[in-house]
Formats: structure tokens, sequence, C-alpha cells
């Protein structure tokens, strides 16, 4: 039917937009953070790209969730308020004629959603994991960048470099400040460089600087000039990476059904199920009163998508807990919600009918 035709194409349109700037201001937010973690030397700054795009591929189950809640809403309230929806119902066409082609546009949705989720979710996880062990197993003269005090991995040093001259990874102009058997030391020194030994130990060679050891003005306080002065760089060993119930993958948490491993399942069992039951409760949430309020029904979808995400990781903490069996709870919230969902067709049904029966 036409309306059918056209209710995808406005579903689509309304969609791309949506999920455009959920996504616009999901990046900003990621980024912002993770540029304070740059700055304050707990990531590199070149593994900042790395980590906002496996930050965007976990996030991605949520904001399509809401993103199809939101499109399908909108569609049909723009259609209340242009009174299209009266055309359509004085046409003979029920309110339960649009279940058809909201889901048709979205279990493709829910598909994606339900593979995110259950799959790419996880595995971002744990290459963002394994990303940050890597940069965490360097060596504290690579954390440094220039310009800025930075703290070494073990919080026994603080380097600072003015910048890089000549050839890679030499720098002018460092500072370190270290605390080593109850002993306060500086030094500074007008170039700097890494050397690796012939055993692999790395070292930071400075040159052309002075060390000063103590607290000034006590009898063993010392002041040193020196040509050249190394120090062996220490490096963190590799430990792998520690399993969590958010970076296993779904078999693994079947082989291993813990009650924390059973709520992790169930959030992401829940996920595209939600989504699909909030696609069909926009259907008769959206319904506006030209002549009343245009917002009210927004903020009242808004809050059942809140209550309804909220509940979902109550029943997951629940679980995890052991407070709840996993058998009732993977459904649970599920079926209360399309419950209500019937509960608001039904209501809507009758209020058109009655409308009917008043003309």
């Amino acid at each position: 039917m036409i309306f059918r035709r056209a209710a995808q194409r406005e579903f689509s349109q309304a969609a791309a937009t949506v999920f455009v700037a959920l996504f616009a201001i999901m990046l900003t937010t990621q980024l912002i953070r993770l540029l304070g973690q740059a700055a304050g030397g707990k990531i590199a700054s070149d593994g900042v790209v790395a980590m906002l795009g496996f930050g965007a591929i976990n996030y991605l189950p949520t904001l399509l969730s809401l993103t199809l809640f939101i499109s399908v809403l909108v569609t049909l309230s723009r259609s209340y308020r242009d009174s299209e929806m009266a055309i359509w119902f004085s046409a003979g066409v029920p309110l339960t004629a649009w279940v058809r082609p909201v889901l048709k546009f979205a279990l493709p949705l829910v598909l994606v959603i339900a593979a995110l989720s259950m799959f790419l979710s996880p595995w971002a996880l744990t290459k963002s994991a394994e990303y940050r062990q890597r940069m965490d197993q360097r060596d504290d003269v690579s954390r440094v960048s220039p310009g800025a005090f930075q703290e070494s991995a073990q919080a026994e040093r603080v380097f600072f470099v003015e910048g890089q001259i000549g050839e890679e990874g030499r720098v002018k102009n460092v500072f370190i400040s270290s605390r080593q058997h109850g002993r306060l030391g500086v030094v500074a020194a007008a170039e700097g460089r890494t050397e690796v030994a012939a055993n692999g130990d790395r070292f930071l060679v400075l040159e052309n600087g002075r060390r000063y050891e103590g607290t000034p003005g006590a009898a063993d306080y010392r002041v040193m000039e020196f040509e050249r002065y190394g120090f062996r760089v220490e490096t963190r060993e590799s430990r792998g990476i520690v399993p969590t119930q958010k970076n296993l993958a779904i078999w693994e948490l079947l082989e291993q059904p813990t009650p924390v491993n059973l709520g992790e399942l169930l959030w992401r069992v829940g996920i595209p199920l939600s989504a699909l039951n909030l696609a069909l409760l926009a259907i008769p949430l959206s319904f506006v009163n030209p002549r009343a309020g245009r917002t009210n029904n927004l903020v009242f979808a808004l809050l059942t998508f809140m209550v309804y995400s909220n509940l979902v990781s109550v029943s997951q903490a629940w679980v995890a807990q052991g407070r709840l069996p996993f058998e009732v709870g993977v459904w649970a919230v599920h079926v209360i919600m399309f419950m209500g969902l019937l509960v608001l067709f039904s209501r809507r049904l009758m209020v058109f009918s009655w409308g009917r029966l008043w003309r």
C-alpha cells in the first residue's frame, strides 16, 4: 500500500538523521575523554584514534537501538501533527496496520544490533584492552610528549622534554625528577637520547647536565655535573589480558555459566530484544494531539526508553548477584514491556473506535 512505502522512506530518512546526530555526540564525548587521558599520560597520543574506534563499536548497539526507537517515533508523530493519521484512519486503516512496515524496517536493524552486541562489541573491548596493554608496556621515555610533564608508569619519575632535535629519538632540554631510596634527585640536561645495550636493556643517556640530589641546605646535599649520564629504563612485563565477562565471547559465557557470565549474556541478548520492543512501542507512543503540546509524547517516550534500559540493567545485576534465575531474568522485563505495549495499543484502538462511533 501507499502508506507502507511512504513509511519505509520516512523511517529510513529519520534514522539516518538521528544516527548521525547521536554518533557525532558520542564521538565528541569520547574524544574529549580520551584527549584528557592522553594529556595526563594515561594513554599515548597516537592511540587516541584507535581507542576511539574501539569505543564506537562498543557503543553502536545502544546507539542503533535508540536510533530505531526515535526514528519510528518522530515519523509517526509528524503524521499525527500534520493530520495524515486522521486521513488514514478515515480511509479505514487502523493503527495496527503500522506494525507491518515498522517490523519490516526494524528487523534488519535488530539483526545488526544482535550481531554487534553478541560478537563485535566483545571483540572491540578485547582489542581495546590489548591495545591499551601494548601502550602500557612501552618504556617511560616513549611515553613522553614534548612540552608536557608526564609521570612514569611506576610513579617514580616525572619527565619533561622541551622538544626533539635532529635525528629521531633525540630530545633537548630534559628535566627528570625521581625519588630513589627515599632521596629526591633532579636531573637537568641539554640533550638526551635512548640507547639499547648488547643484552637488550634500554638506557636513557643524558649529555651536558647536572644532577641535584638530596634536600637543599642539608649536609648531604650534592650537586654533580656530567658530560654523559645514563640510567636504565624499566619496562612492564607482559601479563596478558585479564579476562572479564565483558570481553568474553558468547560461547565462552555459555561454557562457563557463572552468575556474572549469565548476567552478561542476559545483557547481550536483551539489547536486540529491547530494540524490537521499543520499535513497536513507538507506534502507540507517537500519538500527538495537534491542538496540544508537541513535546509531551516525546518526553514520555524517552522516559519509557530510560525505564526499559534501567530494568534490563537491574535484571542483569540481579542475575549476576544470584538473586534472580537466569531463566526468569532473560525474558521477564521484555514480557512486561510487551504487555504494556498491548495495553497501549488497546487503549489507542478503543479511543479510535469510540471516536468513529461518536461521529
